[in-house]
């Protein structure tokens, strides 16, 4: 009998493909809005809320800019997030070895309480397991958004000069002329993981990026033109973009020396081996734009805490739907971007 993959929990390839052999197959699409099940958005719609949850089980549980507790509750709230929706409320499940030093649970507490209250959210419930198994702590959160009057916005500007099928936003919903932004540097999640996996002496200088997403795609929406999102997680840049492209059905072309990324990070893919684009973030998102108000929206994100080194890497280009990512190098050439495998930092989220 054929045994289920470490691969399909690492959001490439085999993710994807377990999803529509396992999941989709088995439960029927029974949508409360116009984003449901089907879909594989990061959440999905009913009425004027959206829900998500997510699993976590980070290897070190504390890190460089965080632990297992911030990462948990921001990886929900950018969920959320990403859909234009106001995070409000969490749910929260901890399954916590025999023995667990109940000082690093006080920690891991506190920091979910601090990343709540950045976004004003609340925990409204929860559920606790001790267990003997030797994993230190899980930690599953569920979480509920809202319908707001800056989602509201955004989509009223959208529609005045396309059509959008959505009440939130979707990842299935660019079209040719658009513009990729990113709202900050890559790789520094997964990097700062593997600095302390493999002793690479980053420690002092490179952090994760587990931040909230909300005060940044708020920004966005304010000024409007925001037609697609999807925060950077497993699997990368590449994922993310190659999600985006594929569900439109639209090429995306990309500038290499637009993507901004830390020395730290280049540094450690290089010493590595590894794909800078398929490296993990935690705080960063790929949003599509209007053209008319990219440059604006660059300008708004920037303003924000988490969102200082904010570019446009590149546009939505005509296609017959074979969504594709192209990326055009430093030296004028150009290569395909294709959808990782998986992440090649395991357990970062």
């Amino acid at each position: 009998m054929k045994g289920i993959s470490s691969e399909i929990g690492a959001g490439g390839q085999p993710m994807q493909r377990f999803l529509r052999e396992f999941i989709l197959t088995t439960f029927k699409d029974k949508k409360l809005g116009g984003i449901g099940l089907s879909n594989l958005d990061d959440s999905a719609d009913f009425g004027e809320y959206v829900i998500t949850i997510d699993g976590h089980t980070v290897q070190p549980i504390f890190f460089p800019g965080g632990d297992i507790g911030r990462l948990a509750i921001c990886g929900t709230i950018n969920d959320l997030s990403v859909m234009g929706a106001e995070p409000v409320a969490v749910a929260s499940s901890l399954i916590i070895q025999t023995g667990f030093p109940e000082e690093n649970l006080r920690t891991i507490l506190e920091s979910m309480s601090k990343a709540l209250e950045e976004v004003g959210a609340s925990l409204l419930c929860g559920d606790t397991k001790v267990v003997d198994d030797p994993i230190d702590i899980y930690v599953t959160t569920a979480g509920i958004g809202r319908y707001n009057q800056h989602l509201e916005k955004n989509l009223g500007v959208v529609r005045s000069y396309r059509e959008y099928p959505y009440n939130f936003i979707g990842d299935n919903t660019l079209l040719p002329g658009e513009k990729i932004i990113v709202t900050g540097t890559i790789g520094d999640h997964g990097i700062s993981l593997m600095s302390l996996r493999e002793n690479l002496g980053f420690e002092t200088s490179l952090r994760s990026d587990v931040n909230p997403l909300w005060p940044v795609v708020k920004s966005a929406l304010r000024v409007g033109g925001v037609t697609a999102m999807k925060d950077v997680t497993r699997g990368g840049l590449s994922m993310v973009l190659n999600e985006l492209a594929a569900k439109s059905g639209v090429n995306i072309h990309i500038y290499e020396e637009k993507i901004p990324v830390r020395r730290e990070v280049r540094a450690a893919t290089e010493m590595l081996g590894l794909n800078i684009y398929e490296i993990a973030c935690e705080g960063k998102a790929v949003i599509g734009v209007l053209e008319p108000f990219a440059k604006q929206v660059v300008r708004a994100i920037r303003g924000t805490k988490y969102g200082g080194e904010a570019e446009i890497i590149g546009e939505v280009v005509e296609t017959s739907g074979e969504g594709h990512v192209i990326l055009k190098t430093r030296v004028g050439g150009e290569t395909l971007l294709d959808p990782p495998m998986g992440d090649p930092v395991p357990r970062v989220c």
